[in-house]
């Protein structure tokens, strides 16, 4: 619950590769957070379940079961922890498939600590709780500070990608949001101008937000999506 203060969150590190664990921890001390560790998938998902950290950077590949499998069992439990991947697997393939559920990031090893604190700021900017956080367009509102939707009186639940994306479109009503404006401002690194990530994520919202949402949240063929206020 949010109290008018701020706290420092805590962030889990899960990798099996003990020389990054120490690595990543020891720069997230020097910038004031404090960390749990992980040696592997079960780990990683105990840890998140019991202290519901303020951020988990998971490798991919751990013993026990996968980062990829981390996220899917903390979606099917609703814990929507926000989720940074560090890892060697950066295919594109690799890449689309963390963020299609539900990864706020994806960082290719080898990495820079600089770069790493960076993403790790602004990711927590991204879902940290702010006053006066409603933003409505006809039957839908949302709120960050509760991470809560709602679409005329249903309670909507959404993936914290999901979530990042409708409220990206809602701050931005009523105007045409090119793909790759999207992509920066909800993912955050580079794709190929091809990836269909975009697409996959809108139709996710249209058929969780149906029926109100079909004739408010367009597509503009060739340019991008826009959400536009019902008269």
């Amino acid at each position: 619950m949010y109290l008018g203060f701020v706290v420092t969150p805590q962030i889990l590190v899960a990798d099996d590769d003990e020389a990054i664990c120490d690595t990543v921890e020891d720069a997230l001390h020097l910038a004031g957070y404090a960390t749990l560790r992980a040696r592997n998938g079960q780990e990683a998902l105990d840890q998140i379940r019991k202290h519901r950290p303020g951020l988990a950077i998971l490798d991919v590949n751990m013993p026990k079961f996968s980062g990829f499998d981390v996220v899917n069992k903390l979606n099917a439990l609703n814990i929507a922890t926000p989720i940074i991947f560090l890892t060697a697997r950066h295919s594109r393939e690799d890449v689309v498939s963390g963020l299609k559920i539900g990864a706020d990031d994806y960082i290719k090893k080898p990495f820079g600590i600089e770069e790493l604190l960076l993403r790790v700021s602004a990711v927590l900017r991204r879902v940290s709780p702010e006053e006066n956080s409603t933003l409505e367009c006809g039957p839908i509102s949302l709120n960050s500070s509760k991470h809560e939707v709602l679409c005329a009186e249903r309670n909507i639940k959404l993936s914290p990608t999901e979530f990042k994306l409708l409220e990206y479109f809602m701050e931005n009503q009523n105007r045409v949001l090119t793909k790759q404006q999207v992509l920066d401002a909800v993912w955050g690194i580079d794709f190929e101008s091809n990836t269909s990530v975009v697409e996959t994520f809108v139709s996710y919202l249209r058929r969780k937000l149906a029926p109100e949402i079909e004739k408010m949240l367009l597509t503009e063929r060739g340019i991008g999506f826009k959400l536009v206020t019902p008269k």
